[in-house]
């Protein structure tokens, strides 16, 4: 759905592939802009249904206060953080806000018409509009509740306690039949159809889902005139709710369409009702333990089958293996720390403060979702939007960063320690937004005042608010360390509080302003309240949320693709490693050439499929592995098994093995099954030092340096189908391609090869070359000549420099652009190349901000400012000197108020990497012969070690 609608707006680039990104922003803005009048059209509904009694005219003072409740109340989502940051970007969940806000506003257009026999169109346009939802995100499908609660309301004028818990029940009940019913068991069932009538009884691909099709459409036919001529008026809207609704859905359509067409980019593949199955499913999430299940450390007993997995064959559906499960031997119920990958167990110990032995216990994970599911991943979120901001850094994992905080600086220091001497990584941060609680008060107010005169309405209102909320983090169990802030996902929750802050006007013209004229009242609470919420909070967050200057994603998609060689072979990781990639080289054509490999989705069959077809101007990758070696369900996980082979074996051989259909290169599994295994992880490439030179891969300069054969150890315990994909490329592409990886992704995705991986920048070219010993760290290691051209005469910058506020993934590529310069820098100073030097140096101050973004940046200028002192540049070494100390002395200084205000070490690791950076800098300019400087550094360095001395743990 979202395609289609972004797609439209491409078109009025008309041709002009560089303003095409624009004008699907301006799509978002559209809808978001479409969103906040929808809000202001409930908010007025609400307010004229519970001060205006029926038949009553609206006399001015009344009509003032209406205004200004939906004025104050849409504006004051406009200008929350969440959804001003979603709502300029080409993303679902400006369109996700829209269709929200239209179901919202379309029910209660129905409850203000119930009485008319022709008012039901207005549910059925609700259903509509929900099943168009579905093809945007299913965050809409959470209203669902509210809209059953004001029609029975509607329906039900003096309803018990008895009557609403029933509701409440079927709410969950309808929720469940829609998000599981008709999203996927309908396509589950059209599934099982197609393949009864393919494999059963002969027919083609499809046949069963056009039956299934013709049946559903005729029973729903039949039960709309059935209800019409019993006249059974609840069936009939039942039957014609679920009719638009699966109109609505029907956008889906649209994926299976374009997957015939074998697109560059084609999730899943979904050209089959069993690849659309796997798409509506989100299979390729997994499964997340809800009610009952296990712990991260609970034991593995057993594995079991779930189900039967199908692939599409030649002539027949075929078994793509079973879905299984494993079995464990303890389980409790609300299971909230239960993933056991390495990173999120290390967390969830740290958190919790267990040691290696512990068992989380039902408390343990009831404290857990309350503290930091609840807590620090929603409470924090919705603090940010209406109390205030501390700053733009992640906060997923607690601690001083990415918190909330309000202004006040009493109120602050509680839980923060002492405010008065703030740091420059707070106050000069853009996202320091203080709204001194008064959003939240004045939506507080508006609670109570709603409460207090429409309980049925408020309490709708309220269900919103908790199941787009709290309700989310509870179904979702998200792991902690996610890729970024997950606040988007809890708009809804805070266009329901919007509402109240809008009827905050009403409760303070009730009880703040009771004493003057109703007029008088009504403007004196409208003018506070606009001032209170919305324009402090556009006054506040407009710098950060200003993104109008800054190129750096695009920049820096485009960098990734010109800074590599003709006909190369990128592989990337993960969405922001690869969807900017895709955005430049797919929509602005930018170096058709390359062929971009993502390894995250190279496990999947469908995928390598498209990695064997000619892509834009690329050609078809080196693999010799066959469509039946791959396909799902064949080779999906192939473990190591230790043959005690001291050798490195030849890469060509462990590949004849892992592919080998032989049994004696198989074990025999405890069911009797035969699975391939990786027999060593010693590996061998052997090079043809005339092959490498005459493909260009080394320059013949270098021709010394060739290795006659490169030699690693692997470094995970199985092999992928992505990554015998990947051995398959290194034995056969005989180095007639350049081979990239991004510089970004995890270690393990290199396989071990990182001592032939050489930077040029945001990429790493691997090259054959002999290891150089004298080489400590692998990000040292660097192929001076192209990162020389690729920093100086290739990339792009984004304006990173004059930008007037960098996001923090903005500012952590400042810090990884600098470290680039100051690889570059080390490298040519050591070959005495000073000219260069001076030039790349120049470089660096011309493009690199001067404003420090993280401690990343501070650790990356010291070693910039030590290279000024190598080449003899003392005023501006010393000038940066200084003003690293400057602000590191700030943030030591703030650390130690908290600390003394705490009574405990505040942020030790932050203090220790500032207080190590700042005797660093005692040692490099006494290094240097500055001797004044440095004892005026060293003079501070012990100031701070004297502060916190008392709070030292060792």
């Amino acid at each position: 759905m979202v395609s289609m609608i972004q797609r439209l707006f491409s078109t009025l680039a008309f041709g002009d592939k560089t303003k095409i990104a624009y004008f699907m922003n301006v799509a978002s803005a559209l809808a978001s802009a479409g969103t906040i009048l929808f809000l202001f059209w409930t908010i007025t509904a609400l307010a004229k249904k519970t001060i205006v009694n029926k038949g009553e005219a609206i006399n001015t003072q009344k009509t003032i206060s209406i205004m200004g409740a939906g004025l104050v109340g849409a504006l004051a989502y406009a200008f929350s953080d969440s959804f001003w940051f979603s709502a300029v970007e080409a993303e679902v969940y400006a369109l996700s806000s829209l269709c929200t806000a239209i179901v919202f506003w379309g029910i209660l257009k129905w409850e203000s018409q119930a009485d008319d026999p022709k008012a039901e169109r207005w549910l059925l346009f609700v259903a509509y509009i929900m099943g168009l939802s579905i093809g945007v995100h299913i965050l809409n499908l959470l209203t669902i509740p509210a809209l059953i609660f004001v029609y029975y309301f509607k329906k039900n004028p003096s309803p018990n306690w008895q009557g609403v818990v029933k509701i409440f029940f079927v709410s969950i009940l309808s929720l469940a039949v829609v998000q599981f019913g008709l999203i996927q068991y309908v396509v589950a069932l059209a599934a099982k159809f197609d393949y009864f009538f393919v494999n059963t009884l002969g027919f083609g691909f499809g046949s069963g889902v056009l039956c299934f099709a013709v049946l559903l459409i005729g029973g729903l036919v039949y039960g709309i005139r059935y209800s019409i001529l019993k006249n059974k008026r609840a069936l009939n809207l039942i039957m014609l709710f679920t009719v638009l609704l699966l109109f609505g859905y029907s956008s889906f359509a649209l994926l299976i369409i374009r997957a015939q067409a074998k697109p560059n980019l084609n999730n899943t593949d979904p050209e089959n009702v069993f690849n659309f199955l796997s798409y509506v499913n989100r299979a390729q999430y997994g499964d997340r333990p809800l009610l009952y299940g296990e712990n991260y450390n609970s034991e593995k007993i057993d594995i079991k089958e779930t189900g039967q997995l199908y692939r599409k064959g030649e002539k027949k559906y075929e078994s793509a293996g079973t879905r299984s499960e494993y079995v464990f031997g303890d389980k409790t119920l609300a299971p909230r720390m239960y993933s056991d990958k390495a990173e999120h167990v290390k967390f969830y110990k740290n958190y919790m403060g267990f040691d290696d032995t512990h068992k989380p216990t039902l408390m343990d994970n009831l404290k857990y979702m309350f503290s930091f599911q609840t807590g620090q991943m929603y409470m924090r979120y919705f603090m940010w939007n209406f109390v205030g901001r501390q700053d733009n850094e992640d906060g997923q994992f607690g601690g001083k960063s990415g918190t909330w905080l309000s202004g006040i600086k009493p109120i602050d220091a509680i839980r923060l320690g002492d405010q008065k001497n703030l740091p420059p990584s707070i106050v000069e941060n853009k996202a320091y937004n203080r709204f001194f609680f008064l959003p939240l008060i004045i939506g507080l107010i508006g609670a109570v005042w709603h409460f207090k005169r429409n309980q049925k309405d408020a309490g709708v209102v309220g269900l919103l608010f908790v199941f787009t909320g709290v309700a989310i983090v509870v179904y979702l169990n998200s792991v902690p360390i996610e890729p970024r802030e997950r606040d988007y996902a809890y708009v809804g929750s805070f266009y329901a509080f919007a509402i109240w802050i809008g009827l905050g006007v009403f409760g303070l013209k009730d009880w703040a302003f009771k004493k003057l004229t109703p007029v008088r009242a009504s403007i004196f609470a409208s003018i506070i309240a606009l001032f209170a919420a919305p324009i402090i909070m556009a006054e506040q967050g407009w710098d950060d949320h200003n993104r109008s200057d800054s190129h750096v994603a695009h920049d820096m998609s485009v960098n990734y693709l010109k800074s590599c060689a003709p006909n190369a072979i990128l592989f990337t990781y993960g969405d922001n490693d690869t969807y900017p990639v895709w955005y430049a080289q797919e929509v602005e054509n930018i170096r058709p050439d390359v062929r971009v490999v993502n390894l995250s989705l190279f496990t999947a069959d469908w995928y390598i499929d498209g990695m064997r077809r000619k892509q834009n101007q690329s050609e078809p990758l080196p693999l010799t592995i066959t469509p039946n070696q791959y396909v799902a369900g064949t080779r999906d996980i192939m473990y190591y098994q230790d043959y005690k082979i001291a050798q490195h074996i030849e890469l060509k051989e462990i590949l004849d093995v892992l592919l080998s259909d032989n049994d004696a290169d198989k074990v025999t599994m405890n069911d009797g099954s035969k699975y391939n295994v990786l027999p060593t992880k010693n590996l061998k490439l052997s090079v043809s030092p005339q092959q490498v030179l005459d493909t260009g891969t080394v320059p013949k300069e270098d021709a010394g340096k060739i290795a006659g054969s490169m030699e690693w150890t692997f470094n995970q315990n199985y092999v992928t189908k992505g990554t015998l994909a990947l051995f398959d490329i290194l034995v056969h592409n005989n180095w007639k391609r350049p081979i990239y990886f991004t510089g970004a992704m995890p270690d393990e995705q290199y396989v071990g090869l990182n001592k032939y991986l050489y930077s040029e920048g945001l990429n790493k070219r691997l090259l054959p070359l002999k290891p150089d010993t004298a080489i400590e760290q692998d990000f040292d290691r660097i192929n001076i000549k192209p990162l020389y051209n690729n920093l100086m005469n290739v990339y792009g910058f984004g304006n990173i420099k004059n930008a007037n506020h960098l996001d923090r993934q903005s500012s952590d590529d400042v810090t990884m652009l600098s470290n680039m310069f100051n690889g570059l820098l080390t490298g040519l100073i050591n070959e005495g190349k000073m000219a260069e030097s001076k030039k790349v140096a120049n470089k660096f101050m011309a493009v690199i901000p001067a404003k420090f973004y993280s401690m990343r940046q501070v650790m990356s200028t010291y070693y910039f400012t030590e290279n000024l002192y190598r080449l003899n540049d003392l005023n501006q070494a010393n000038a940066m000197i200084k003003k690293t100390a400057d602000y590191v002395n700030k943030e030591l200084t703030h650390l130690a108020d908290v600390s003394e205000s705490k009574n405990q070490l505040a942020a030790e690791q932050d203090v220790r990497f500032y207080l190590a950076y700042l005797g660093q800098m005692v040692k490099l300019t006494e290094a240097f012969k500055q001797n004044e400087l440095s004892q005026s550094l060293e003079k501070q360095y012990n100031n701070h070690i004297a502060r916190f001395t008392p709070f030292a743990t060792g």
